[in-house]
């Protein structure tokens, strides 16, 4: 490639970063409806043209944004496994789990992005759907494969891991989600601490799956 073309091209591949930001705040904030390719370009700083080299409509920059901030659950996945196993002991590790996954689903660009999934299931069906199998299944089937493991170790009592993965995560997750799709975000984390909901759903799990002294696991 010339390095006049090179040249012209830098700007343009560059701008993708600011289209998706603009696209993210805009979309977050107003909805996918009320967010026009306008508005995009204006927060952007660049020509609506200069989208179109990118995103060949609003469905495809809006499915980017949905899809793109599902690549980070390959990572979570693995951290999640990795801090089980720097925990001392079997409760020890499912606190720190039940903490880290709560951290990260509170967050209120997060907790935002799950309401605008959810707003728009009729309009995108199998983008929703997408983002269902590649985010919260994907941590089920993370927590269910280790969950299995920790069964066949005899340090549970699990005959459907899945369905267990599916508890833990409720329990987990259930009180600060719940508020966190429902109130403000200055109203959802408010009096709430998320570590002790933690710990406490971790309790309750154990009590449901815990091999108790003297029982065969």
């Amino acid at each position: 490639m010339r390095s006049t073309e090179r040249a012209r091209r830098a700007p343009r591949l560059a701008s993708g970063g600011a289209i998706r930001e603009a696209a993210a705040r805009l979309f977050l904030e107003k909805g996918y409806l009320g967010t026009s390719m306008d508005e995009i370009a204006a927060a952007a700083r660049i020509s609506k043209q200069t989208i179109y080299t990118h995103f060949s409509s609003k469905e495809q920059l809006f499915a980017d944004l949905v899809l793109g901030n599902t690549e980070r659950v390959e990572e979570f996945a693995a951290d999640l496994i990795r801090t089980f196993r720097q925990a001392s002991d079997l409760e020890d590790g499912l606190r720190r789990v039940a903490r880290m996954y709560a951290a990260l689903v509170i967050q209120p660009e997060v907790l935002q992005l799950r309401r605008l999934v959810l707003a728009e299931v009729g309009r995108f069906p199998a983008l929703a759907r997408s983002y269902y199998e590649r985010v919260p299944e994907r941590v089920y089937g993370m927590l269910a494969s280790l969950f299995g493991e920790l069964a066949d170790a005899g340090r549970l009592r699990v005959e459907d891991p899945r369905l267990a993965a599916q508890h833990f995560a409720w329990l987990v997750l259930g009180i600060p989600l719940d508020r966190g799709m429902f109130l403000p975000a200055d109203e959802a984390s408010a009096g709430v601490a998320v570590d002790d909901l933690a710990d406490a759903a971790v309790r309750v799990f154990l009590a449901a799956y815990a091999v108790t002294d003297g029982e065969p696991p």
